[in-house]
């Protein structure tokens, strides 16, 4: 099997730094051995105006067949069933994608000591790979390449030139071509997206597949619109690794959104700032959480519903502090309870703490006599996530039957989008957001729910208040009125 990266250059940056970036001298062909077979690298032009590197990989079917005996260890379907003759040699696979992770690590990773300008500067690339299996035919493929800026030329090869009316093969013969891509990355669209094309991997997909996923496709694969489908593909539809890996994709997301670092999204306690990084500023989740906090311990309360709870972030920072002395995290989603059950270790806990926390399923669309007695609610980034026809029936559900003391809610400002420079212009923040409300929409909102149902309400920023947007995050603290308050407890006296 056989790949080729071409670029061109100037005498101020000759295409020959190619050389330097992948590690690998153009005067020299070398050799590499794997557990299925040989790379070659090699050049068959280097001039200062065009340079093209090549891959060749020669596969040695009787070791892969020994490497990947019996099911579960490693074997794909195809080696499998037709041992020692099949495409494994010829066609662009996961042994290529393998191939290219070994041979072209340092680049892939974006490292080049002898040229380090150059290994973060776009270039224009142009890649080949002759005979590509593409489960999903020519289509496919331009779905999966085109987002990532490359232009496309998949042609499918015919079953047999002498037969055009057999039709057309599964295989494609592939171009791309980027004008402005670092080398670093059209490398990592390559090795994910070979083995997604082909739907089948030589090797046992094992749980550190993920953590390659990640390492490749974290930044650029959760903004891919065929996100679940190359995820799936790649972690051989296994069920568990598709669900871990999607769930950590989503955290980068969320991480870029707030414009901090993975393990500040995933991480609800607060940690010990060290001296040397005080001056970072703090994310827009925690900034988000201690208002909240804030709040609550304004309304002097001790039971708290955290409606809509998600993974448990909020949930175990309640835990930290001893005056909520009950905290219920509610959610439709049973995955997403798992998730924080096992993140808030549950199974684990002191049977003291276990007995202030308490988490089940439910839907804020409907009335739950679970809902009911608490001090405190908080709907934190819960609203946007609904459509508009079903918010009354949230707004009953909490304010009119549940009626807690104290109603936290957060939701995104609109207005600020704009400081977002991630953020395209007329996008909502997250793919799953109805709705984005302008600081005026919420208070609208805000005080005629309050005026329906007996509160009072107050509006507070969340995180840097802009002069001309205001701040990222807008929040309502409901407050049951006195008269509402003393009705509501003669009416359940009665």
């Amino acid at each position: 099997m056989f790949l080729t990266i071409t670029t061109t250059g100037t005498p101020e940056r000759p295409a020959t730094d190619l050389g330097y970036l992948l590690h690998k001298h153009p005067d020299k062909a070398q050799t590499f051995s794997t557990s299925f077979g040989t790379a070659h690298v090699l050049y068959p032009e280097a001039e200062e105006q065009r340079c093209t590197a090549a891959l060749l990989l020669e596969v040695d079917t009787v070791a892969l067949v020994r490497r990947g005996k019996g099911k579960g260890r490693g074997g794909a379907p195809d080696a499998a069933l037709a041992q020692y003759v099949n495409d494994r040699p010829y066609a662009a696979s996961s042994l290529l994608a393998v191939a290219l992770g070994n041979v072209f690590s340092s680049a892939l990773r974006g490292v080049c000591t002898a040229r380090p300008e150059r290994a973060a500067e776009p270039l224009p690339l142009h890649v080949e790979v002759p005979a590509l299996p593409a489960r999903g035919g020519p289509d496919l493929v331009r779905r999966l390449f085109e987002p990532l800026g490359w232009a496309v030329t998949a042609e499918p090869v015919p079953l047999d030139t002498e037969f055009p009316e057999w039709g057309d093969s599964r295989y494609v013969r592939l171009t791309l071509r980027a004008d402005t891509l670092t080398l670093s990355d059209a490398l990592r669209h390559l090795y994910v997206l070979l083995p997604v094309l082909d739907d089948a991997k030589h090797y046992w997909v094992a749980p550190d597949e993920v953590d390659k996923l990640m390492r490749a496709g974290g930044a650029w694969l959760y903004h891919h619109p065929e996100v679940r489908l190359i995820t799936n593909r790649y972690l051989s539809r296994r069920w568990s690794l598709t669900r871990e890996a999607m769930a950590r994709l989503e955290l980068v997301r969320l991480a870029e959104t707030d414009d901090s670092e993975v393990g500040e999204i995933d991480n609800a306690v607060a940690q010990e700032v060290a001296p040397e990084a005080e001056e970072k500023p703090t994310p827009l989740a925690v900034q988000r959480r201690e208002a909240i906090l804030a709040a609550l311990r304004d309304a002097a309360a001790a039971r708290v519903l955290d409606l809509g709870c998600g993974e448990g972030h909020l949930v175990r920072e309640l835990l930290t502090d001893p005056r909520f002395t009950e905290i219920a995290g509610v959610d439709v989603s049973v995955r997403a309870l798992t998730i924080a059950s096992r993140r808030l270790k549950l199974d684990r806990m002191g049977e003291r703490q276990a007995a202030r926390v308490h988490l089940f399923q439910g839907s804020l669309a409907y009335t739950d006599k679970r809902l009911e007695g608490y001090d405190a609610a908080v709907l934190s980034e819960v609203i946007e996530h609904l459509d508009l026809p079903r918010l009354p029936a949230l707004e009953y559900a909490v304010f009119g039957s549940a009626r807690p003391r104290t109603v936290v809610v957060t939701t995104p400002n609109v207005e600020y989008n704009v400081r977002w420079e991630s953020l395209p212009a007329g996008h909502v923040r997250h793919r799953d957001h109805r709705f984005e409300w302008t600081r005026e929409e919420f208070r609208t909102w805000a005080r005629t729910v309050a005026e329906r149902h007996g509160y009072g309400v107050e509006f507070r920023p969340v995180g840097p208040e802009d002069p001309e947007v205001g701040p990222p995050t807008q929040m309502a603290v409901f407050t049951l009125t006195t008269v509402h308050e003393k009705n509501d407890k003669e009416a359940k006296a009665a």
